[in-house]
């Protein structure tokens, strides 16, 4: 079967001619000169005892017999180059248990995970939300994305963003009830993502309202959960620059001051040193330093509504 087919150097040559329609642009792709590619053209079709080519005209036009060539020459090549990044990728099947912070799985690992698994469909992932490091020394879980100061002993650890922090409202709630000075936040209620309120305290004293009186505010433990109620118009949430981007950009929830903190701690990604090895656990990792790479939207500050007047406004 073999010895019938017509030499591969020729048959690059004649695929790229093609699909260029110049000689010229077919030596440019495959770096040699005009002269080596026509030359291979010219074997091919001794070759083959035919005409591939109609040399007229500025652009080279296929005959009839380089019409029904081409369509199989171009899928064995493409053929060729799937099987050889098949063989270059690495062995990436079965199980991957994660564990998330609640807030960056809700608002931002799950509306993309559809890219991963297109990439990987022979992966099965096991998604859970926790911000537990415990995590990081079971068995059960393979790679961890935690909320924190990165610090945790006998791990791989990463950062995988910083964050900024900022006020965050329904736009149902701004219509209702507006939200233009820092007087008028005394009528809403704070929405705490953090358990000891030192997030919301680190943004007024940026503001220069720390004696701001509190006098309705609810704890939630996490931000997907003040997220969740800012979305419903409960009150005012401190969003951040990842899990309320996208938010922000759909129109969902509205920036109404122009000041954002640099949050207390980071996103890292991390996991057992062994499990840093595994190819299941690389490719998952790459996807996602990728991903926040690649889908990065506008800082939300930009996106603000109103401009803040805390200090003029007391």
């Amino acid at each position: 079967m073999t010895s019938r087919l017509p030499p591969l150097n020729p048959l690059r040559a004649f695929e790229a001619t093609a699909r260029l329609a110049s000689v010229s642009a077919a030596a440019r792709e495959l770096r040699v000169t005009h002269g080596a590619v026509s030359h291979q053209l010219r074997a091919l079709e001794e070759s083959l005892d035919t005409t591939l080519f109609e040399r007229g005209g500025r652009r080279l036009k296929l005959t009839a017999a380089g019409a029904l060539l081409l369509p199989a020459v171009t899928q064995a090549f493409n053929g060729i180059a799937a099987a050889t990044a098949q063989m270059k990728r690495p062995a990436t099947t079965g199980n991957l248990s994660i564990t998330c912070v609640p807030a960056l799985l809700s608002f931002w690992i799950l509306p993309r995970v559809s890219s991963f698994t297109d990439q990987y469909p022979d992966v099965t992932l096991t998604l859970a939300a926790s911000n537990d490091a415990g995590h990081l020394h079971s068995t059960d879980v393979d790679v961890c994305i935690l909320y924190g100061a990165g610090n945790w002993p006998d791990a791989w650890t990463r950062l995988w963003s910083n964050l900024q922090l900022f006020p965050v409202a329904s736009p149902s709630l701004l219509n209702s009830r507006p939200l233009r000075s820092m007087r008028d936040l005394e009528d809403h209620v704070l929405l705490h993502g953090d358990g000891d309120g030192r997030e919301w305290s680190t943004w007024l004293a940026a503001a220069e309202n720390e004696a701001f009186p509190r006098r309705r505010q609810h704890f939630m433990g996490d931000a997907r959960f003040s997220t969740e109620a800012a979305l419903q118009g409960q009150g005012v949430a401190l969003g951040d620059t990842i899990t309320a981007a996208k938010l922000i950009a759909e129109g969902e929830l509205i920036v109404p001051f122009d000041l954002s903190v640099p949050a207390n701690d980071a996103f890292y990604v991390a996991c057992r040193h062994e499990m840093r090895a595994a190819p299941i656990v690389r490719v998952f990792i790459d996807w996602l330093f990728a991903s926040l790479h690649e889908d990065r939207l506008p800082e939300p500050s930009s996106l603000a509504r109103t401009i803040l007047r805390g200090r003029s406004a007391r």
